[in-house]
């Protein structure tokens, strides 16, 4: 039976540390130069993007390398999924023609259709809802500079309850740590993931807090994560958005005052969500968290195409 990565829902805890697992040992015996590259020559993984990409692109295609799969890319252009042509036609195409398919698009409902009708295994590269592969990144760079075990951390995530913080506070909350949100009243992660976030840390005893103040929210953080307060496609709302976020800014006068590295998933909108240059300070890690995309996505599709 054909496993997909399109949202945190229908994960376990055990899978997903199975995943984490796979990333983070293949960049280590990548860096001791004691992985040799997997041959997989006669397989091929489409990528499928709706919207343009820097980092999720070039991390899958550098992960589909190094696992010796041969990696396919369709721009947003090219094959007009769901207008000029049914995504049930383009689901069962690609089943027929490659062994892995990775889609990048607006709708999670795009995803969820393409993946009932799709015979291989399916990654959701980022939707309006969810950013998983975003989160298998964060995960490891967060364990990689803090010594810590996830179940100790205290991430506090300042922005919209948009994809980023979703997908992430599902996975802090199947691994048992703590998410601590700080958003302006109407930007919330959405009810029906916080439900799911609340099952999950049932189980895992995480928690999940919402704390409007920033400041207060990120007393005692071990993480201080941010995102852009309109993202691609919200255009439109980004005057509004700018006037409702003013003073939920991460700078460096935040991160002075804390003992927390700095996150944030890329792109920046310096001068916004952030202060100018902060991707910079010392306490940032986040240009080690783009690389760690890389390395992520080779654990998802270790783990989808049953690859040691």
């Amino acid at each position: 039976m054909k496993k997909d990565f399109i949202n945190l829902d229908n994960i376990s805890k055990e899978d997903l540390k199975k995943i984490l697992y796979f990333g983070k040992s293949s960049k280590e015996n990548y860096l001791k130069d004691t992985d040799k590259k997997l041959s997989f020559s006669n397989k091929t993984g489409v990528l499928l993007f709706e919207k343009p990409s820097l980092r999720t692109k070039l991390s899958f295609f550098r992960a589909l390398n190094y696992l010796g799969i041969n990696p396919i890319y369709f721009d947003p252009k090219e094959v007009g999924m769901g207008g000029r042509e049914k995504i049930s036609d383009v689901a069962k195409v690609l089943s027929k023609m490659s062994d892995l398919v990775i889609l990048r698009t607006f709708s999670q409902d795009t995803i969820d259709e393409f993946s009932v009708n799709s015979e291989v295994p399916v990654i959701n590269a980022l939707s309006d809802q969810e950013h998983p592969c975003q989160a298998l990144g964060d995960i490891i760079s967060i364990l990689e500079s803090c010594a810590l075990e996830i179940e100790e951390i205290k991430l506090t995530f300042i922005g919209d309850g948009n994809n980023v913080a979703t997908s992430l506070a599902k996975a802090f909350s199947i691994l048992g740590g703590t998410f601590i949100h700080s958003c302006p009243e109407g930007f919330e992660i959405p009810n029906n993931h916080l439900d799911r976030i609340n099952d999950f840390n049932k189980s895992s005893k995480g928690k999940f807090i919402l704390e409007r103040d920033p400041i207060k929210a990120s007393e005692n953080a071990d993480v201080i994560y941010t995102d852009v307060w309109a993202s691609m496609g919200q255009e439109s709302e980004e005057l509004k958005r700018k006037e409702k976020f003013k003073g939920y800014q991460v700078n460096e006068n935040l991160l002075e005052t804390s003992k927390a590295i700095f996150m944030h998933d890329l792109p920046a909108h310096h001068g916004e969500e952030i202060s100018e240059g902060l991707v910079d300070h010392n306490k940032s890690i986040v240009f080690d968290q783009a690389e760690n995309r890389i390395w992520g996505q080779v654990g998802v599709i270790k783990y989808l195409m049953n690859l040691k």
